[in-house]
């Protein structure tokens, strides 16, 4: 490839078409997201698991936990960077609307919306044109059901996500589909979504970028999406084995001693199958599931935390500060490959490289 294009999403451009996508329970902290952005990408900051685990709380004291959290956060990465910044919001929070008006008023540049169909994301933003819209979807159906939804608005999202099946953490996808990868893959999904997109691309004039994520692991994968259509490409999994990653040493540890037989597909409490590292806690989990637990937070809207076993929020939190016999460690498909620990700079440099060499 002879020239890299820039990623534009709404009125914000980056020079290179590569996003870090948003993860859960502050691994996507603003250490790594101001990196990231700093590398001209789009860095992602999460809004999931900000505070600690506080058994009984109150719904209406966990929203403004959050919200203040959130606040600290975004205070934080733009005190390390000038350079937009996107915000992941998950549709199954209970908390989703309240996180949303928070993350634009402390700045945020781009919402990014997932786990659920953002039906009145442009109310929540208040028509705000400054602040670009990307929901995430799993399929060119609910690209099209988004697009339709959202003319009320005189408005079309800025980009859209499109997650494949490899990716990391929970999918949109049932295990059928996950069991089904001629018919479910992200190059299929990706010319699906294309088509569906021209007529509305047609209608308002303008180009409505694809970025697409799960699987993709090297600069000659990135190089293939863009040849076939994408805008841009989004990495979780390897921007999770830097040194900017706040995460604790011994779970970017558990990156690099994965095997590929290790990778496995779980029930989340959430409803949606997800991709983790098999470890103690899952091992354990199989053989003896824990039962009714006490629920700290009501954070997720259908939460089956009482079937799983136990708390996803909790288990997650507990990954990220290193207890990881007792933790959940979300990857992507290809977390087998990672063999060493990169800075930002280097993993996007070398991203770059394979991308022209491609």
């Amino acid at each position: 490839m002879e020239k890299i294009p820039h990623l534009q999403i709404g009125k914000w451009q980056f020079a290179l078409p590569i996003v870090q996508g948003g993860m859960g329970v502050r691994i996507s902290g603003p250490p790594l997201v101001a990196a990231v952005a700093n590398q001209n990408c789009l860095g992602t900051l999460t809004t999931i698991g900000l505070m600690n685990v506080y058994q009984g709380i109150k719904h209406k004291d966990y929203i403004e936990i959050c919200n203040n959290a959130l606040t600290d956060q975004i205070n934080k990465l733009r005190a390390l960077t000038d350079k937009p910044f996107a915000v992941n919001v998950m549709g199954a929070l209970s908390n989703r609307e309240e996180l949303i008006k928070t993350a634009v008023q402390a700045g945020a540049h781009i919402i990014v919306y997932g786990a659920g169909i953002p039906k009145n994301l442009p109310d929540l933003v208040e028509n705000n044109n400054d602040v670009a819209l990307v929901p995430i979807i799993s399929s060119a159906r609910l690209a099209k059901i988004i697009l339709t939804l959202w003319k009320r608005y005189a408005r079309m999202p800025d980009a859209f996500i499109i997650e494949g099946p490899l990716a990391g953490g929970h999918l949109g996808f049932s295990l059928e589909q996950l069991n089904n990868p001629t018919e479910y893959n992200l190059e299929k999904i990706l010319v699906d979504t294309l088509k569906i997109i021209e007529p509305f691309e047609q209608e308002i004039g303008k180009k409505i970028p694809l970025i697409v994520a799960g699987g993709i692991y090297t600069g000659a994968d990135i190089a293939h999406f863009l040849s076939r259509g994408a805008s841009g490409v989004q990495l979780g999994t390897r921007f999770v084995a830097t040194h900017e990653c706040p995460v604790h040493q011994s779970f970017k540890q558990a990156y690099i001693a994965a095997r590929k037989q290790d990778i496995m597909i779980i029930k989340s409490p959430v409803g949606m199958p997800g991709r983790a590292i098999r470890n103690p806690f899952l091992i354990n989990l199989e053989n003896k599931p824990d039962g009714k637990i006490k629920c700290p937070y009501y954070c997720i809207e259908g939460c089956e935390r009482d079937n799983a076993g136990y708390c996803i929020a909790e288990k997650l939190i507990n990954s990220y500060n290193g207890e990881l016999n007792d933790g959940l460690i979300f990857s992507g498909a290809n977390v087998h490959r990672i063999d060493k620990i990169l800075s930002v700079k280097e993993l996007i440099d070398e991203l770059v490289s394979g991308i022209l060499c491609a």
